[in-house]
């Protein structure tokens, strides 16, 4: 992958120079073949970067010891835990005490204000469009800050959102109701998206009423990247 090796040792050595002691060992020792698979298949082609990115990052859970997530995400005001799991260490070589921990931890990371996300390693070096698709989902939520991209395209993505939340046909008074706008408004949007192919206008019988909004696969794919 064209500048990936490079860019992806001068990454890692960067964030070696600026550690010491357990911090740089672990790095040293942890950031292995499946993390180093997601930078290659996850995050070089979806991003071409790794600002933001920190490898094999300490946090403390809530016994106040010392664990480290395989990635943080971290721009200016949200941090997102990345974790790839392989299925006979996180499934068949886990018991109940370890099992309990994980989810403690998790939970207490949220705690915590971090977001965790935790991708199957099989996923990570076989389906990797699925793996960018899923974290594009999650990234499109903390990104929509960017004052370079139009709010409108940050209101359909919400309203997909919100449609995917209800999963079932979406109506004008849903939109009105939830994003506290008037209903010609609310009506203005679900047509918007009808021009964009994201939703689809379902008529009552073989008249001109519509009754509801479906959302569409291009609606899907579209409006949460």
């Amino acid at each position: 992958m064209k500048g990936f090796l490079e860019a992806h040792s001068a990454f890692i050595q960067y964030h070696l120079d600026r550690r010491s002691g357990e911090r740089r060992g672990r790095l040293e020792r942890g950031h292995q073949h499946a993390e180093e698979l997601f930078a290659k298949n996850i995050w070089w082609p979806m991003k071409g970067h790794f600002d933001h990115l920190h490898p094999e990052y300490e946090v403390l859970d809530w016994r106040g010891r010392p664990y480290f997530a395989d990635y943080l995400i971290m721009p200016e005001s949200w941090r997102i835990l990345i974790e790839i799991k392989g299925f006979g260490e996180h499934v068949t070589n886990m018991d109940r005490k370890k099992y309990c921990n994980e989810l403690n931890r998790e939970t207490f990371l949220k705690g915590m204000g971090f977001h965790v996300i935790s991708f199957a390693y099989d996923d990570v070096a076989h389906r990797p469009e699925l793996c960018i698709y899923l974290l594009r989902t999650v990234l499109s939520r903390f990104e929509s800050v960017n004052s370079k991209v139009e709010r409108v395209y940050f209101a359909d993505q919400e309203i997909i959102r919100f449609a995917i939340f209800l999963a079932r046909p979406i109506r004008p008074i849903d939109i009105s109701r939830h994003f506290s706008i008037d209903h010609r408004t609310a009506l203005g949007h679900l047509q918007r998206l009808c021009k964009k192919g994201w939703l689809l206008p379902i008529y009552h019988g073989t008249g001109q009423r519509v009754l509801y909004y479906e959302l569409t696969r291009q609606g899907l794919d579209s409006g949460l990247w």
